[in-house]
């Protein structure tokens, strides 16, 4: 028996281009609102929910809004590279909060979606009034990925002889139910996409956090110095692909959260 309590059926809200995303609803409706976004080749259930971030904020006051971003999940997966770029997934965000009806929320995002944050927290300073961005650093981390590798593997079987391109492949296919050709499509069209920096800096109240085994830790610390209104907090042991179950994580974006009341 899994000791993680059953997700509530996804809500379909549509993106402006047609695309069907995968919303999750826990917590009471009238309780302040946390949305959630999740990392590349994860999802909303498996990063937010098996962790126990839903169960945790809930049990803190908060309403939590999860959905899987275009490509993840139960979501749409385009395997077109034009379907995937930042100004997409934050129209993307702008979608749930729409559909939603929520006036002021908070976001809340891990590696890719820490990314989308910052970018949606600029671009909606009006209804997003702080931030909590965990592992997000101040470039394209997936750029360093051979794209030409990737489709050729998936297209033929073509060893992949790229370090880091298998790594992210090897990642993504170990995930129940990701389609690599999505995946990879949205690193090819993510390619020339606006990255984090001083000059779209978000001025609400943000939190950075980063493990401090996690490569771009350094860049998160980089990129707190130049919000108005950031701190940053080092997770403990923790590198980029576990700290996302990290307790003390968890603990500080909680009392950040708290601190708006």
């Amino acid at each position: 028996m899994s000791l993680v309590p059953e997700a509530p059926r996804p809500r379909v809200v549509m993106s402006p281009d047609g695309v069907p995303l995968a919303t999750y609803d826990f917590g009471a409706p009238d309780a302040p609102a946390v949305l959630a976004v999740h990392g590349f080749a994860s999802g909303a259930v498996l990063n937010w929910h098996a962790s126990g971030w839903t169960r945790d904020l809930v049990r803190a006051g908060h309403r939590v809004i999860a959905f899987d971003q275009r490509g993840h999940g139960a979501s749409g997966k385009p395997h077109d590279p034009h379907s995937y770029s930042m100004d997409l997934l934050v129209d993307d965000v702008t979608a749930v909060v729409d559909t939603y009806l929520l006036d002021d929320v908070t976001f809340l995002g891990y590696s890719l979606g820490a990314r989308v944050g910052w970018h949606a927290a600029e671009r909606m300073s009006d209804r997003v009034s702080r931030a909590v961005l965990g592992g997000i650093p101040d470039a394209d981390p997936m750029r360093r990925v051979r794209v030409d590798q990737a489709w050729a593997y998936i297209t033929d079987g073509t060893p992949v002889e790229d370090r880091v391109t298998n790594g992210y492949l090897t990642m993504a296919a170990n995930v129940e139910g990701n389609d690599l050709r999505a995946l990879v499509a949205m690193v090819e069209g993510m390619r020339d996409s606006v990255e984090p920096t001083p000059a779209n800096a978000p001025a609400q109240p943000l939190l950075l956090a980063a493990g401090s085994e996690d490569g771009i830790k350094d860049s998160a610390v980089r990129l707190a110095a130049t919000a108005p209104h950031a701190t940053f907090v080092e997770i403990p042991g923790r590198n980029h692909f576990n700290a996302p179950t990290s307790r003390h994580f968890r603990q500080a974006a909680i009392a950040f959260l708290g601190e708006r009341d």
